[in-house]
């Protein structure tokens, strides 16, 4: 059986196409980085191909992770609008189980943060360093409080907006 050369099955793949990323994050570290490397903001360790919390170690590189990057530049990969006569009627309790999602991610997940909670008239305005921490803030507000939840993931900018209300 001959195999004729213009098959696509059986070219071996190309190497010279450009690929392009499906989101572009400028906040991804593009190089590899040392071990173990600490961020001199927060402490977070890089270690084992990961930013996790451990004790600093001697003679580590120091560079500033992804989050404090972000907390710094105020560059959200999440918001959260609450709004609604009951959410504005408890916004301690609000910003208390805001704060609680926070403490509780970033205990295993030291790139989840809160960024800033804005609080404007007629709502609040919380943007994370992700979209995981947006999504569980406004799954957690959900679970105590009912309402209307609302997600709208922006694929271009790996941004998720999400409303809740009630």
């Amino acid at each position: 059986m001959t195999v004729p050369l213009d098959d696509p099955e059986f070219l071996p793949p190309r190497k010279d196409r450009l690929l392009r990323e499906r989101v572009h994050d400028t906040y991804k570290v593009r190089h590899k980085l040392p071990e173990p490397t600490v961020c001199p903001q927060c402490s977070a360790v890089y270690h084992d191909g990961r930013w996790q919390w451990a004790s600093t170690p001697l003679q580590a590189h120091e560079e500033m992770c992804p989050a404090c990057h972000r907390v710094r530049d105020k560059y959200a990969g999440g918001s959260l609008r609450v709004s609604g006569a009951f959410a504005l009627q408890h916004r301690p309790e609000v910003i208390n189980i805001a704060r609680n999602e926070e403490t509780r991610a970033k205990a295993e997940h030291p790139l989840e943060r809160i960024i800033e909670i804005e609080e404007g008239d007629d709502h609040l305005l919380i943007t994370t360093t992700n979209p995981h921490l947006a999504r569980g803030i406004g799954e957690a507000l959900h679970r105590a409080y009912h309402g209307d939840l609302d997600f709208h993931y922006v694929e271009e900018t790996d941004l998720l907006r999400v409303k809740w209300s009630r």
